[in-house]
């Protein structure tokens, strides 16, 4: 319940405090398993791609983000955990026994859909940086899962690293064709690269300041 009313909100201000463009807004997956990838510029990212989910779906979406920063503090954790409903990853764990990724392997083995960002951190705006290879082992392990990805351009100068202040500020998000399996880590990493590239370059947009 605290999830849908957060989301709400979030839509109503996007709504009215930014001008938000989204392209084949269709081909986003509604039921899992399913992955969602997109590049990461800001903590709107995440809010704005589960404003984009049907709402009666939103406890089967999953955004994956880092435990060191979401889970930091008592009310963070409480917060990543009930409102958002992150699932934590962990940065240099002490332990090389376990496996970082295996609270995505539960979500997907659920039928639930995840949000993450293989890039890994917030970048510079509209800079993506080389995407970890995090994504691959998910894949691998679920191939008939599609993984989507998702350009957006604008949301690091509506509310920038650094900044809990909203900028208004017009935003697009580009909707890609999903990226299957094929059995090789390397050819998976650089299709899905190659898909970023195209959906960046789908519009001219001025300089970034």
């Amino acid at each position: 319940m605290l999830q849908k009313v957060f989301y709400v909100c979030v839509r109503i201000a996007v709504l009215f405090l930014l001008g938000l463009n989204v392209r084949r807004r269709d081909l986003l997956p509604a039921r899992g398993p399913a992955i969602i990838v997109a590049n990461h510029n800001s903590h709107l990212d995440t809010m704005v791609l589960m404003a984009l989910m049907p709402l009666s779906r939103l406890k089967d979406v999953k955004p994956v983000a880092a435990a060191d920063y979401f889970f930091s503090s008592p009310w963070k954790a409480w917060l990543s955990d009930h409102v958002l409903g992150i699932i934590p990853v962990e940065r240099g764990r002490k332990d090389k026994h376990s496996d970082p990724l295996q609270g995505c392997y539960d979500a997907l083995d659920a039928g639930q859909v995840l949000i993450l960002f293989p890039e890994g951190s917030r970048g510079e705006p509209e800079t993506m940086t080389e995407l970890k290879k995090g994504v691959s082992h998910l894949a691998e392990r679920f191939p008939d899962a599609p993984v989507v990805p998702v350009f957006t351009h604008g949301l690091g100068k509506a509310l920038p690293r650094g900044s809990f202040l909203l900028v208004p500020f017009f935003c697009d998000i580009f909707v890609g064709k999903p990226v299957t399996w094929t059995g090789d880590r390397s050819q998976f990493m650089n299709e899905l690269k190659d898909r970023f590239q195209a959906l960046a370059s789908e519009k001219t947009f001025a300089p970034w300041e």
